[in-house]
């Protein structure tokens, strides 16, 4: 059989699953359409908030960026795992203990605000549009290359798969899709690593086999370093970005992770406050399998691909691929668009180098080389490609097809549920329609849904950067605004409604306007200048970074501003210390 056909053969199947299980769990209540009927075992719980967890971020895009950051990507690694310790800790069983359906919910009945709830409602918004857009960018990527289809076309399939399901069942269906979906995932992931790295070192664990010596007695990071440095490129083990860019960033990834409504939405759906600890652990020992061969997958590919290019001597004149004798995985990822060769001097052969290094480039010239003829390289193929590269069988490369399809549609199930819980709950019956049924306020879930789902389309055939990039943009968001005010609304009797939404709206602009402007996406009319480099960075601060500045402006605000105005009632300082006693609690209500 060949791998295109194991291709179709077992995405086929697990697509099959995946629909099946939303027909038998389709949601008939507003309740099982939130928070499954809140009655889901917390292990379960812990596996489906894993698979919503894991990402087209993680499981496609993460060991992309080691693959060529290295040391520098460790900031991703630390935050997103990081951040379940503070959500298990200070953050899931006091909401769950509240037993609300929503964040904004919550924000609203806390700070005795419609305003500060239709705020929460602004935040969650952008933060999960903004998440959704890097999985529609993974699930394009993966139906691009698996279905042999343009990128734009690999999105447009995944919207109509993930629209059937996530708008069918609700979090019911979610759920136990998501159970399934970590199982394909995380197989998927592991069998291919443990693969390559025996390949590579002869064990087969690729923890280990990462720091471990090749056939030739060499260690593996010491040979992806000298393959990489003498091309021009950055040393995969040093670090090269500033200490506070770094601190910054694995800080605004923690917060972010603590504060991601369709994480947080997850521990509703329990029946318990123990449970929700209990499902935050489990979370965490499910997401540590992946995240601790993320680094092995990373190195292990990137030396592949550069001894697969790099076939010889640097500057011999065999040294280098033959175009024309390319391996059959070059040519498939080339119909994407997501990889791409130009001969820029005529030689046939396939240079890939560093040319933006100066030193580098003067040597590649004394070989006759016009400059890299590698123009693209998309970052989120390389967990994808990596078992074609190193040559698998065919059904290890469908299994990783049909791996990285559930981790990019799990999350954004999740993510478009939340924003449909937002905009029908929180909005709708919350706030303009309250007289609504059930039945309306469900369907006017389904619609949010669907609009939800073609803006992240869109956004996805558009996106401002690699897949773990724009999710890093979410996460500043999330960390920025929604953070801070969950923390104050548990952990502060004093701060009142206008500190609260002073805060949200300061975190979030300051961070939305910083994105924009050294993104990119801000015009300075009149001039040439987009604003998009380093040299204008507020104290060398990335944009992905900047969700740590914001929360503390947040914070900063809110409690400035609660300390000059009225302190609040005392119901609201008695509900606080009750929610900080989490002595169980009852199914959410919902009202």
């Amino acid at each position: 059989m060949d791998t295109q056909t194991w291709i179709y053969l077992v995405v086929g199947l697990t697509f099959a699953l995946y629909l099946g299980i939303a027909i038998w769990a389709r949601a008939g209540s507003t309740q099982e359409f939130y928070v499954a009927g809140g009655g889901v075992n917390p292990v379960a719980n812990g596996m489906a908030t894993a698979a919503d967890w894991m990402s087209a971020a993680s499981f496609i895009s993460m060991a992309g960026l080691i693959a060529f950051l290295g040391y520098n990507a460790s900031p991703y690694l630390m935050g997103w795992t990081g951040g379940y310790v503070l959500l298990a800790l200070l953050l899931a069983p006091y909401l769950r203990k509240f037993g609300k359906f929503t964040v904004p919910e919550f924000i609203g009945d806390r700070f005795y605000s419609k305003t500060a709830r239709m705020v929460a409602v602004l935040c969650l918004i952008v933060a999960s549009i903004t998440y959704v857009i890097g999985q529609m960018k993974g699930v394009g990527v993966a139906f691009g290359r698996f279905l042999e289809v343009e990128f734009e076309t690999g999105v447009m399939i995944g919207m109509a798969i993930v629209f059937f399901y996530a708008v069918l069942g609700g979090m019911k269906g979610i759920t136990y899709t998501q159970i399934a979906q970590y199982c394909v995932l995380i197989f998927a992931y592991t069998v291919p690593a443990i693969f390559i790295s025996f390949q590579l070192t002869g064990v087969p664990f690729p923890q280990i086999g990462l720091g471990a010596n090749m056939a030739d007695g060499t260690a593996l990071l010491d040979k992806l370093d000298q393959v990489v440095t003498d091309l021009g490129f950055a040393s995969f083990t040093d670090p090269e970005h500033n200490t506070l860019n770094i601190f910054l960033l694995t800080m605004s990834l923690m917060i972010g992770t603590a504060g991601l409504p369709h994480v947080i939405i997850r521990f509703f759906t329990v029946r318990k406050v123990s449970d929700a600890r209990i499902s935050a652990g489990w979370a965490l020992v499910f997401i540590a399998i992946l995240y601790t061969t993320a680094p092995a997958v990373g190195g292990m590919a990137r030396l592949n691909l550069m001894n697969t290019i790099q076939t010889g001597p640097i500057g011999s004149p065999e040294g280098n691929l033959e175009y024309e004798n390319r391996p059959e995985w070059f040519r498939n990822w080339e119909t994407t668009g997501l990889l791409a060769f130009e001969d820029k001097n005529g030689d046939g052969r396939i240079q890939y180098y560093n040319d933006a290094n100066p030193e580098f480039a003067a040597e590649a010239a004394s070989y006759g080389w016009a400059g890299n003829e590698m123009v693209t390289v998309d970052r989120d193929i390389m967990v994808l490609a990596n078992p074609e590269i190193a040559t698998l069988p065919g059904w290890v490369i469908a299994l990783v097809a049909a791996g990285g399809l559930a981790a990019a549609l799990s999350t954004a199930a999740g993510l478009l549920l939340a924003i449909s819980s937002a905009i029908s709950h929180d909005l709708l019956k919350g706030m303009f329609t309250p007289k609504i049924n059930e039945k309306q306020e469900l369907m006017a879930g389904r619609i949010a849904m669907a609009g939800a789902v073609l803006l992240a389309g869109y956004m996805g055939m558009n996106p401002p950067g690699f897949a773990a990039q724009v999710v890093a943009l979410a996460f500043g968001l999330a960390a920025s605004s929604i953070f801070p005010v969950l923390m104050m609304g548990i952990f502060s009797k004093r701060v009142n409604k206008a500190g609260a939404i002073a805060g949200m709206l300061t975190g979030l602009l300051s961070t939305v306007i910083y994105i924009f402007v050294f993104k990119g996406w801000f015009f300075v009319p009149g001039t040439n200048w987009f604003p998009n480099t380093a040299e204008y960075w507020l104290l060398g601060i990335q944009p992905e970074s900047f969700g740590a500045v914001g929360a503390l402006l947040n914070f900063a605000v809110a409690f400035g501003v609660s300390r000059v105005t009225q302190a609040p009632p005392a119901h609201i300082q008695e509900l606080v210390e009750s929610v900080r006693i989490p002595r169980g609690a009852g199914m959410p209500t919902g009202h």
